[in-house]
């Protein structure tokens, strides 16, 4: 199954698919995302695209459990999206996702100056594979 895997961000969302077995992540770049609305077409034309079956939606719960302003947005953008694809839609915990995204590219020496053009989409992908490293480890 190919899935889709989205880091929403005002400025920026990160995209990552999985290749055709589910097991691994692999990132495709950022889009622009300064609007919802377009941001969610964007999503949608992009699983649309690669032919995902599923689009998995990193929710950035606070570190305490608990929902704030950011998971509200991340369920609006996935409501957005069902008005553009019958793709089914998951959310997954993205608790320390762009953390260890900084802390990756950091250690494999990426200048703090060029993360920003490939952290998103980082993210993306480990969001992505904790979702099927999750599904996998629950069969």
């Amino acid at each position: 199954m190919k899935i889709l895997g989205v880091d929403y961000g005002e400025a920026r969302t990160g995209l990552a698919y999985s290749d055709a077995l589910g097991l691994y992540a692999v990132g495709m770049g950022n889009i622009k995302s300064y609007h919802i609305e377009k941001a969610a077409a964007d999503i949608a034309a992009k699983a649309k695209e690669i032919g995902a079956e599923l689009i998995v939606i990193g929710k950035p719960v606070n570190m305490n459990g608990t929902y704030g302003e950011k998971v509200e947005k991340v369920t609006y953008l996935g409501e957005l999206i069902r008005t553009h694809t019958d793709t089914p839609i998951d959310f997954f915990d993205e608790r320390m996702t762009t953390v260890r995204a900084h802390q990756i590219l950091q250690e494999s020496g990426v200048r703090a100056k060029n993360r920003k053009q490939i952290i998103d989409s980082l993210a993306a992908e480990l969001i992505l594979q904790g979702y099927m490293d999750m599904k996998r480890n629950k069969h």
